[in-house]
């Protein structure tokens, strides 16, 4: 077989916007390649991703029904549509396509399927004589700390206080996680997530079955962790490269970019905790009155805090008038692309999502790292930590951070005489070189997709993926 053949690869991520997202810009690289793309996805994400799809010709969509499952809302298919606590639910409807993806592969036999929660999909593409590749929107640095075997066969043994400390062999004794959260890890490790299943159970199976493993990253940053993870896991492990979005071909919407513009170079402070992250009202508070204190202007995108309607029934009191005219809040979604683009954009404060902290690699805001949940934490000590090209808002024991928190690292980032600042500057500017980079990219894709030619073809050298 011809060793620069196209691939036919199906993709069936989770259904979360901020996965399938993933998984498309992932496509629209691929299919530039030439390659096939068959997506698998709700009618709900479906409507959402079209207009991303750069290549109808090679990408295509299947909608998939979701099944309603006792205690979802009616119609419910991604996790916008529910409440967290709900999510698992949404998982066993996820959990009971199967019959329908095996159907599907069965009649159109791509090559390979990228996956990532579903943990089945192995052993339906062994049975069917197709590849598997658990494709992780999280960075390595996370699985590798909290998902390796070297943690795993711990089990139900492992303790919080075991979590605050690296694995064994981790690369990065820089990356540790506190005690408020390492309790929250170790509560995940006992969480059923869909179909009676464990959390940490999915994980590891999705991970261990898979024929590889693929992250959306470079080894110039997550190396090291890669290297861990191979070797945990003793398969071959891929890299996308950054995968940095194509130039939208819309403009900023008229009103932001009039606001915007009337702001001098680096001087405003944007903050968004993307499509689904909910504030609770006490934290929602802090973080306004952080960014009143910090005197600058500020653009906050984020959605109505934990028991209430909107975003402006949340807001402190008198902190609408008092900010009037040098800070805006807005409850609905915003072309952050755009915005971080945008020249009086300063400073990003960011949840740490890896979504949001690509967009925010390739672009001359300052970062100001403020994690939520999950992914985010490790996210964030890699950037601040590991990379140093942040500054991560400290929180008291209990998790919880404080207006002058907020206000503090804010004032870093943007002084550009502190030392912590010049530092953090300077390591953004080379990272955001690099990335920038056109042949960097495009050297990664060709990779990922050789490499990936080579699975298919059984012709696999572990040698070659360290």
């Amino acid at each position: 077989m011809d060793s620069t053949f196209s691939l036919h690869i199906a993709m069936y991520p989770w259904f979360a916007m901020g996965h399938q997202t993933a998984f498309l810009h992932l496509a629209n690289k691929l299919a530039k390649k030439g390659h096939t793309i068959t997506f698998f996805t709700p009618q709900t994400a479906q409507s959402k991703l079209q207009s991303f799809n750069l290549h109808p010709h090679l990408i295509t969509f299947i909608t998939i029904t979701v099944p309603h499952v006792e205690g979802l809302p009616p119609n419910a298919e991604t996790t916008a549509d529910v409440p967290y606590p709900l999510q698992t639910h949404l998982m066993t409807a996820m959990d009971l396509t199967q019959p329908d993806i095996q159907a599907h592969l069965t009649n159109l036999k791509p090559h390979v399927v990228f996956y990532d929660f579903s943990h089945w999909i192995p052993s339906v593409t062994k049975r069917l004589g197709i590849k598997a590749l658990h494709y992780c929107t999280a960075s390595s640095a996370m699985v590798g700390y909290t998902l390796t075997p070297a943690r795993y066969l711990k089990g139900q043994n492992l303790t919080e206080f075991d979590l605050m400390e690296p694995p064994s062999g981790y690369p990065d004794s820089s990356i540790k996680i506190y005690n408020h959260e390492a309790k929250i890890f170790a509560a995940k490790r006992k969480e059923f997530f869909g179909s009676n299943v464990l959390f940490y159970d999915r994980q590891a199976i999705a991970l261990n079955e898979a024929d590889a493993l693929g992250y959306r990253t470079c080894r110039e940053i997550e190396g090291p962790y890669l290297d861990y993870i191979q070797k945990q896991f003793n398969k071959p492990v891929l890299t996308s490269g950054p995968v940095i979005l194509e130039n939208p071909n819309t403009l900023l919407h008229e009103n932001w970019s009039t606001w915007l513009g009337g702001f001098k170079t680096d001087l405003v402070v944007y903050c968004c905790f993307g499509s689904e992250c909910v504030l609770r009202p006490n934290q929602f508070q802090e973080l306004m009155i952080g960014l009143e204190l910090t005197g600058m202007p500020f653009f906050a995108a984020l959605k109505p805090p934990f028991g209430f309607v909107t975003i402006e029934e949340a807001l402190p009191e008198g902190f609408a008038e008092r900010i009037k005219g040098r800070g805006v809040v807005y409850g609905g979604w915003v072309q952050q692309q755009l915005i971080l683009e945008h020249s009086s954009v300063g400073c990003f404060i960011t949840h740490c999502g890896s979504g949001s902290l690509s967009e925010a690699l390739v672009n001359k805001c300052q970062l100001v790292l403020l994690p939520n949940v999950g992914d985010q934490i490790l996210n964030a000590r890699m950037m601040g930590n590991s990379l140093k090209v942040g500054v991560e808002v400290e929180k008291g024991e209990d998790g919880m951070y404080t207006k002058d928190g907020v206000c503090k690292a804010v004032r870093i980032v943007m002084d550009d005489e502190n030392e912590t600042s010049k530092k953090v500057r300077a390591n953004h500017a080379k990272v955001r070189e690099m990335l920038l980079n056109k042949d960097l990219e495009s050297s990664y894709i060709d990779d990922f997709c050789n490499k990936l030619q080579e699975i298919v073809m059984e012709r696999i050298d572990l040698s070659l993926y360290s």
